[in-house]
């Protein structure tokens, strides 16, 4: 099971893709095509990604979009909550449980949301873009694994 909604994973893939070259503008198509992405499905992730400030978009046979701020700038937290992909633990709108059990669960479930959302704020793209290069270079056969 994947707490990860396909908007937010798709979000990351596309964000990972021009972190890896954040100066330089990429269509959606480009992105699409180095991401395995439907093009008009990453295209709405990417409006969605301009109005919350983390990209910029260019019009023209030049145009694409880009970072708008560089990678440690941009937290995980931030491009989930710009897709609607939050991650929740709990039901904010659940009734509150009647048995002492279930409220000593729930009070669980709170305190792992709230780590959760802590990490998630501190977790950036340039942490992912490197754990996406040390997996790439464990893959190679070339290198070691340097996840961190």
């Amino acid at each position: 099971m994947s707490l990860l909604r396909r908007s937010g994973q798709q979000a990351l893939q596309a964000l990972l893709e021009l972190a890896e070259a954040p100066q330089q503008w990429r269509s959606v198509n480009e992105i699409a095509a180095a991401q395995d992405l439907p093009a008009p499905m990453l295209e709405q992730l990417l409006l969605q990604l301009r109005r919350a400030g983390l990209v910029e978009a260019r019009r023209g046979r030049l145009g694409g979009y880009r970072l708008q701020r560089e990678p440690a700038r941009i937290a995980v937290s931030e491009v989930l909550e710009a897709v609607g992909a939050e991650i929740r633990l709990i039901d904010g709108e659940a009734e509150e449980p009647n048995l002492a059990e279930q409220q000593v669960l729930r009070s669980m479930a709170r305190r792992l949301q709230r780590a959760m959302d802590r990490e998630l704020m501190q977790f950036n793209l340039e942490e992912l873009l490197f754990d996406l290069r040390s997996c790439r270079e464990s893959l190679s056969g070339t290198g070691g694994l340097m996840l961190g």
